[in-house]
């Protein structure tokens, strides 16, 4: 029984890549709505991405990173997808406030 409660807890590389996944878009999106409501330009919104999420992107990057390694990737092209993965995220971010702040809403 115990062995059983253990490998429960025991989270596999993708379910822990979905885990901080979900913590870094929520810091993104939280920032994404502080900067609407200080009428930042998109221009400012971008260029604070990477000093924002520190934490949750490194969480994250590192996750990605150990799921591609399981996987048999090397350890360059692990990060070379990590680092494309974030830069998404940042991209895709970035046009959602470009968006928002063009039309002048917020996400619903």
């Amino acid at each position: 029984m115990t062995t059983i409660v253990l490998a429960m807890m025991v989270q596999t590389p993708s379910a822990t890549v979905d885990r901080t996944r979900v913590a870094f878009t929520k810091c993104l999106n939280t920032h994404m709505l502080k900067s609407l409501d200080d009428k930042k330009s998109p221009t400012e919104f971008e260029m604070g991405l990477k000093s924002i999420c520190t934490a949750e992107r490194g969480a994250f990057h590192a996750a990605v990173i150990a799921l591609n390694r399981a996987s048999g990737d090397s350890t360059a092209d692990a990060t070379e997808n990590a680092d494309l993965q974030v830069e998404d995220y940042h991209a895709n971010f970035s046009e959602k406030f470009k968006d928002y702040s063009d039309t002048g809403t917020r996400p619903g």
